[in-house]
């Protein structure tokens, strides 16, 4: 079976591309990078000449209110409407845990907007909304940094392992579309402010972490239950200690 994987060289896209490869599914890996570009529509076409599934995983570049809603709207059109042409199956796209309830964030309303597209598009399709990744821990305690202080939500969060999520994308891959949505998460909820302390921790990091509950993320506050996946989620396995033991080059630039 050919499998269109848009973002295919990102984090998420190689290892769900690995893991379909060893399956022996035909894989092609699109980025603007090979000549594939879902914004401008470049080389959408001949990419997804046969296949049967294609799997959404581009991001913005940029996170402003106004560019990322142009992208995730003009991506969505161009890539669905390539996909009808080409007779593809089943669309699946990656989202956000909680992007519905927190309309403040222009990132997420742009999130929103891609799935409306998608809903809209008559392909069959299947929504992974997903918990923040633990990858994304160094990026949170960056933008959260003034001096030597770390400000960041008191809210819970339920952050998953990459690994994880790429395994959740290549079964999603190769079973029949739900036409809604399906929530993956990690196995334990975290306070911001306390996961982001013990990973400054492990990684020798002397910065301080203050949680604020009107710290903003994407743009918004949160509260207890706006980025934690509901009953019936799938919880993936691997541990905040298991990830940060197995992920050193994670760990290099935090403390810089």
């Amino acid at each position: 079976m050919k499998i269109v994987i848009i973002g295919g060289t990102g984090l998420i896209g190689s290892k769900t591309v690995a893991r379909l490869s060893v399956k022996g599914h035909d894989v092609l890996a699109a980025s603007p990078s090979g000549g594939v570009n879902t914004f401008t529509g470049e080389g959408l076409d001949k990419a997804l000449a046969g296949a049967e599934v294609v799997i959404d995983l581009a991001n913005s570049p940029s996170f402003e209110d106004k560019a990322v809603l142009e992208f995730f709207e003009t991506a969505g059109k161009n890539l669905l409407a390539a996909e009808k042409a080409a007779g593809v199956k089943h669309h699946i796209a990656l989202s956000v845990v909680g992007a519905e309830r927190l309309p403040r964030s222009g990132y997420l309303r742009a999130k929103m907007a891609q799935e409306k597209l998608i809903r809209e598009s008559g392909i069959p399709y299947t929504i992974v909304h997903s918990t923040q990744f633990f990858e994304f821990l160094g990026g949170i305690v960056q933008s959260a940094t003034v001096g030597d202080t770390v400000s960041v939500s008191s809210a819970y969060f339920q952050p998953i392992a990459s690994d994880d999520v790429a395994d959740v994308m290549a079964d999603v891959a190769l079973s029949q579309p739900i036409n809604g949505v399906m929530e993956i998460g990690g196995p334990e909820p975290f306070r911001m402010n306390e996961l982001v302390a013990r990973f400054l921790q492990l990684a020798n990091d002397p910065r301080k972490v203050i949680g604020d509950p009107h710290a903003l993320y994407f743009g918004t506050e949160l509260d207890d239950r706006s980025l934690v996946p509901g009953a019936g989620a799938r919880i993936g396995s691997t541990s905040f200690e298991d990830w940060f033991e197995h992920a050193p080059p994670r760990r290099s630039g935090v403390a810089a």
